[in-house]
């Protein structure tokens, strides 16, 4: 139980002043619109909430805040903290960093992003302060959810002074693809996903923007994923995507209100029978509204007999009019509109009807319910709520044109989807949308409406919360997978009281650290020791079980009376006997594997290749670290593409790309040698991906133990590789038997 505490960079209000008297007026946008009708309806409201919490920038001065303050408590159900900066650091994060830099890169404007120093300095400033404002008042059970991309930051701010603090981030904005985002300074772009991997959950609004997101933070940080989740500095963080909806209900029910219908009907009875179709954006070049008039003006040029039949109402909204790019635009569109007209209108009619202005809310709906069409084509947007108000407001009729670079394009299929660039296309959806049968209007918007319906802003909330929830489940989960004194008590009695053990350990990584050069990774004094007087115990059957070539593991461990595997299972070497070869196929292969491999050497330095009997390996570890990575990155798709319809199989192992004959893992190996000993006691130790194998096919049989921390298949996780001789010489500690221990689940 706790509160709901919603941040974003500015409060859901703005003040007006006239004389003496101040005044409250709701901001426009769509998280505001989304959150505030959230918090409006108590129906769908979690019930374990005790309160909710606004924070955000004040746009207004702290003495006309106070003045409205105590009436602002009095109408709404939720508390508002607002923060005063100083002006020009807020202008510099705001219309610097935030607006002249992160909204044209992650909006694919690459050549408009202005990379200014004081930007960045204002930016992390601003983002401080957010944290110095909301840390005093965090409360136990306290949910946090910040919002969008001027606070990227802020969560691992919060993080820092708030370890236990449960922390969701959402991005509204798309993400952009690797390839873009890796355009900007490698601090900054380091310090935002540093930034926002302080939150518990990262929220997008499409499966694309979330892949763009996992792959940016494997190349850049070096951390992989498991489906949508990661493993960052010891806590488990989920990545996935929420698609914002909106309150349908308070638009589809507008149909009915007799203000809106007045409007509509005034609307209607305005353009008689012509055709109407209808844009509202806000001012910003990502909007495509100078590609959305070209194609309007191709349209009126290619199909000339809708000349004086249609006629198209575009609604400007005002933003961020501080911008000189902004003013220089407005300036564009209005120039093309005056062309427009100018071209093709008559006496009696004139094709464009141009609005810069903000809507009111019952002038919008009877907008969208008289519209025959509405025109939404942008060039780039990480959802679109224009388009999904739209259809929530149709009476069964109009049709939707929509970019397919809008986030919404992946929900309202049923849409004509453009591509915004293309006239062409544009003007023939536009004909198309004028001339499309009413039973067709009605069926596509129904399908709309129904999933509208289905996933509105109240379920969006409440799924994220949800989710949130359940990631700090799962983070308690791992805390207690970490093996402590009480679990190897039970463990060490188990293995005290068995007279048939089983004890399965992967070498590099495990036994050994790793070793720059594989070659060198031969066993220290300390662990030939503890091999020794494990496989003196006649009860004991120790298995090393490896990556490593047979030669390496013969010379090293070659004398000892234990079982030896070597390449993942390729070969085996029963103690006390000789080696078998489980693989008998021709490694002509390896040609082609060497020298996609080779090239790769080549442009990355460091790394080398290690061929064994029936795999081949690229070795990374001795690279530069992000060179290493990404090179990684382009060999695993190479190979993967290299081998399909082929016996083998790729494997990305820890600073390794190694290629092997398929059929042959950890797992089948460890399975294998069980199922011939039918031991009492199982032990499984190992570091790496190809140890993961063994985790999932001993589950139930044994005990696994992951070294080092991170997403695992294994029951228990030990912190680190020097943690694994001590873990297991305490097995032949002698402890008292006799006290009643835990059995193995």
């Amino acid at each position: 139980m706790g509160r709901l505490i919603i941040i974003s960079n500015r409060l859901p209000f703005s003040l007006d002043r006239e004389g003496d008297k101040v005044s409250l007026r709701q901001s426009s946008g769509g998280l505001v619109s989304a959150i505030k009708s959230y918090f409006e309806n108590t129906g769908a409201q979690r019930g374990d909430l005790t309160g909710k919490m606004w924070i955000g920038v004040a746009d207004f001065p702290q003495d006309d805040w106070r003045q409205v303050a105590a009436a602002h408590a009095a109408e709404q159900d939720f508390d508002i903290l607002p923060i005063f900066p100083d002006k020009d650091v807020y202008d510099k994060y705001y219309n610097g960093f935030s607006n002249s830099v992160l909204w044209p890169l992650f909006h694919y404007f690459s050549s408009l992003a202005e990379y200014e120093g004081p930007y960045f300095d204002a930016y992390l400033q601003m983002n401080q302060l957010f944290a110095e404002t909301i840390v005093p008042i965090l409360e136990p059970g306290d949910q946090v959810w910040i919002h969008d991309y001027q606070l990227m930051i802020l969560p691992h701010l919060l993080r820092q002074k708030k370890p236990d603090a449960t922390i969701g981030f959402f991005l509204h904005i798309p993400f952009p693809s690797y390839e873009i985002f890796r355009l900007m300074p490698t601090e900054w772009k380091k310090t935002l996903l540093h930034g926002v991997m302080g939150a518990d959950l990262i929220g997008f609004h499409t499966y694309d923007y979330v892949q763009h997101f996992l792959h940016s933070v494997k190349m850049l940080l070096g951390v992989d994923n498991y489906f949508h989740n990661l493993q960052y500095q010891d806590r488990l963080i989920r990545i996935d995507l929420f698609p914002i909806g909106i309150d349908y209900n308070k638009f589809h029910q507008m149909a009915t209100d007799p203000e809106v219908e007045e409007i509509r009907t005034k609307i209607r009875a305005q353009f008689e029978d012509r055709k109407l179709i209808f844009s509202v954006d806000r001012l910003d070049y990502t909007k495509g509204l100078m590609q959305r008039l070209s194609g309007f003006e191709y349209f009126l040029e290619r199909y000339p007999e809708w000349r004086e039949k249609m006629v198209f109402v575009l609604n400007v909204v005002p933003s961020r009019d501080t911008i000189p790019a902004y003013n220089d635009r407005k300036k564009q569109i209005e120039e093309k509109i005056g062309t427009i007209n100018g071209r093709f209108s008559t006496i009696s009619w004139q094709p464009l009807i141009y609005r810069y202005n903000h809507l009111p809310f019952k002038d919008l709906v009877a907008l969208y319910q008289a519209a025959d069409a509405a025109l939404i084509t942008p060039l780039r947007d990480g959802m679109n709520l224009v388009a999904k108000e739209y259809v929530a407001s149709s009476l069964g009729r109009g049709v939707l044109i929509l970019s397919e670079l809008a986030g919404a394009a992946s929900e309202l299929s049923e849409a004509i989807l453009v591509n915004p660039t293309d006239t062409s296309d544009v003007a023939n959806s536009i004909t198309r949308a004028l001339a499309m049968p009413l039973y067709e209007q009605r069926n596509r918007i129904s399908l709309m409406q129904r999933r509208l319906q289905e996933y509105d802003v109240f379920k969006w909330v409440n799924d994220f919360m949800d989710q949130l929830q359940q990631v700090k489940q799962e983070q308690k989960k791992q805390k207690v997978k970490v093996l402590d004194e009480r679990t190897l008590t039970s463990i060490r009695r188990h293995y005290q009281r068995s007279s048939n053990r089983c004890l399965l350990l992967d070498y590099d990584g495990t036994l050994v650290p790793f070793s720059r050069i594989p070659s060198e990774a031969a066993p220290d004094n300390s662990v030939r020791d503890l091999l020794t007087r494990l496989s003196a115990d006649p009860k004991n059957h120790v298995i090393i079980i490896s990556g490593r070539d047979l030669s390496s593991l013969d010379r090293w461990l070659g004398s000892l009376p234990v079982t030896l595997v070597a390449e993942h299972g390729a070969s085996t070497r029963p103690r006390n006997g000789g080696w078998q070869q489980m693989v008998s196929v021709s490694d002509l292969w390896k040609d082609e594997i060497r020298r996609v491999m080779q090239a790769f050497v080549i442009r990355c330095a460091g790394s080398f290749i290690e061929e064994k009997t029936n795999t081949i390996a690229w070795h990374y570890r001795n690279t530069q670290t992000g060179l290493g990575f990404s090179r990684s990155r382009e060999l695993l798709n190479t190979l993967s593409q290299l081998i399909q319809n082929t016996t083998l199989q790729v494997i990305d192992g820890n600073k390794v790309v190694e290629v092997r004959i398929s059929g042959f893992d950890k797992g089948a190996s460890a399975l294998r040698i069980l199922g011939d000993m039918d031991p009492d006691f199982v032990l499984c130790l190992g570091d790496d991906t190809t140890d993961e194998d063994m985790f999932k096919a001993l589950e139930g049989e044994g005990y696994t133990i992951k070294v080092n921390n991170g997403a695992s298949a294994a029951q228990y996780t030990i912190l680190s590789q020097q943690q694994v001789l001590p873990l297991l010489n305490s097995l032949l500690v002698p402890i008292n038997t006799n006290t009643p221990s835990e059995t193995l689940s």
